[in-house]
């Protein structure tokens, strides 16, 4: 018995993404980089020894977990993400407001490549963006101190399968409105005299934190 799935491409002419979609995709039919609409232009058929051939790779499709950078400045801080996002398996990065692409010569120079690894997209207003990934069914974790954060060491249990993980700028952290959207709010105690990590060293931290339980 074969199974069909779709070819589906992007509406958005600024995005324009050609990707297969299958029984229960946790996108649906909205875009995995834009969350646009789109239409499909091709059914296929997978036969059972292709299913069987590609069942660990499917495992490991199973979880999307993603960060989003939103008007972090420095192109170093944003390709040294990118770099820890695929060490920790991390699928996808939002880039928002002011933050640099791997368009960049800058980033790509820090992530070394990662941004072959992990998908990437760009949005302009982060705040937009976050409500409709809300409205798609995804968990929005934030990484900023507030009375509601809890420490990331005690984050207990499996992450969601849609998940993604809010870093904000190095003065002004995470904007206010993306907080309040926030499902849950971690913070890394500080031992010593200084308040806060570099930002990048901090993705670093809470995504190695969140991947011991679930990656």
């Amino acid at each position: 018995m074969n199974n069909i799935f779709e070819i589906r491409v992007c509406l958005n002419s600024e995005c324009g993404l050609r990707y297969p979609l299958t029984a229960n995709h946790p996108f649906g039919t909205r875009c995995p980089h834009c969350l646009g609409e789109t239409r499909a232009i091709l059914k296929q058929e997978i036969s059972e020894q292709e299913k069987s051939e590609a069942a660990k790779e499917n495992t490991k499709e199973e979880k999307i977990i993603a960060v989003l950078v939103d008007n972090i400045r420095s192109a170093w801080n944003v390709g040294s993400i990118l770099r820890s996002a695929d060490g920790f398996g991390f699928t996808h990065a939002y880039l928002c407001g002011i933050s640099p692409t791997p368009e960049n010569e800058a980033v790509t120079k820090t992530s070394l490549g990662a941004e072959d690894f992990v998908t990437w997209s760009y949005h302009k207003d982060a705040v937009k963006l976050v409500k409709g990934l809300k409205k798609a069914g995804w968990k929005i974790l934030a990484l900023e101190e507030h009375e509601r954060a809890q420490s990331i060491a005690n984050r207990n249990g499996n992450l969601e399968s849609k998940t993604v993980l809010v870093i904000g700028n190095e003065v002004t952290g995470v904007d206010s409105e993306l907080l309040a959207l926030a499902d849950e709010i971690y913070i890394i105690p500080m031992r010593g005299q200084k308040r806060s990590f570099n930002v990048a060293n901090a993705f670093s931290i809470a995504a190695y934190a969140l991947a011991e339980n679930t990656l």
